[in-house]
């Protein structure tokens, strides 16, 4: 499993109530990457009560570890804040995992995703179905109809998935879905693409905001605190046993040290504690990095594009005066 290389290098569009000040970010950049002394990274904290209820969210990936290992934390977090979520898989993830043959891959492949979105508290997850490692070989108009008809059906508010722009990809799988879900986005609030969808009864559905994770450099925008749910994306990543940091990683390594007369302390003494003492501490030791540059135990980064600055809505609403 690789995970991605930080870059401390981050970009906003303005100053933004929690951001941290440029000299805070440059301070608590990761050592050996620059800082745009210029730029704020926003750290969003958990909020109490519900306040994204009535919103909808749609987590987008190419393959069923995904979103659990780059985003699972923050996915946790907005539909514990009142979010309704959709989880949309676009391959059918035959290359990855175990299986004495491709079918048994992509069935296995095709469980587990559905039980990471119930895990995740999902409505529904969406296979897209798309060949594993040949997506920039699809028709990328048909690949971006879809997403725009799922965005539009589901009434999408956010989204997230890879970074269109995250540098260093090499799975054509992550890029392609990418820039389709970036397309898509800007799409789905036209009044002019796909009428055919209207007459079936769907309006446009602009998407407001967008978080983007990334393997390698981004321009990192927002850190999330992932704190009050790193036990519960363990649990959710446990259920990634084809392919992903499930498997027997902890149990295996507590086996060889066993044969080799020692104990980690860490991984307990039986296999389950184990596996998810190895998911959270070994696995996701990045994450417990990173929280502790904010003062947090866990936090995950993104590139975040909100919604526009509302600066000539503020304006009317500052200067109109009586006729």
């Amino acid at each position: 499993m690789h995970r991605r290389n930080f870059l401390g290098h981050s970009l906003a569009g303005g100053a933004m109530a929690g951001a941290l000040p440029a000299s805070a970010a440059a301070a608590q950049a990761p050592k050996g990457f620059p800082t745009d002394q210029e730029s704020e990274v926003f750290f969003e904290k958990s909020q109490s009560g519900k306040p994204h209820q009535g919103k909808v969210l749609a987590a987008i990936q190419p393959h069923c570890d995904d979103i659990p290992i780059f985003a699972g934390g923050t996915v946790l977090k907005l539909i514990d804040e009142g979010y309704k979520g959709y989880l949309i898989r676009t391959s059918n993830d035959e290359m990855a995992g175990r299986g004495a043959t491709v079918g048994e891959v992509v069935l296995a492949n095709e469980v587990d995703t559905h039980e990471v979105g119930r895990r995740m508290g999902l409505v529904k997850t969406y296979d897209l179905g798309y060949r594993n490692h040949i997506m920039d070989g699809v028709s990328l108009l048909e690949f971006r109809a879809r997403l725009i008809f799922l965005f539009r059906l589901l009434r999408v508010d956010t989204v997230v998935c890879y970074d269109p722009w995250g540098h260093y990809e090499e799975n054509p799988d992550h890029y392609v879905t990418a820039k389709m879900v970036e397309a898509a986005c800007w799409m789905s609030g036209g009044r002019w693409d796909y009428p055919e969808h209207f007459e079936a009864g769907l309006k446009p559905k602009s998407i407001s905001e967008k978080y983007y994770f990334s393997r390698g450099p981004q321009l990192v925008n927002r850190v999330v605190d992932i704190s009050k749910y790193m036990d519960q994306k363990v649990h959710v990543n446990v259920a990634n046993v084809t392919q992903g940091p499930a498997g027997e990683n902890g149990s295996a390594l507590r086996r060889r040290l066993a044969e080799q007369g020692k104990k980690l302390p860490l991984l307990g003494d039986d296999d389950d504690t184990a596996n998810r003492q190895y998911i959270k501490h070994l696995v996701f030791h990045e994450d417990g990095e990173l929280g502790k540059q904010y003062g947090v135990d866990y936090a995950e980064k993104f590139h975040y594009i909100g919604p526009g600055d509302g600066f000539v809505e503020d304006y009317v609403e500052r200067n109109a005066v009586p006729l």
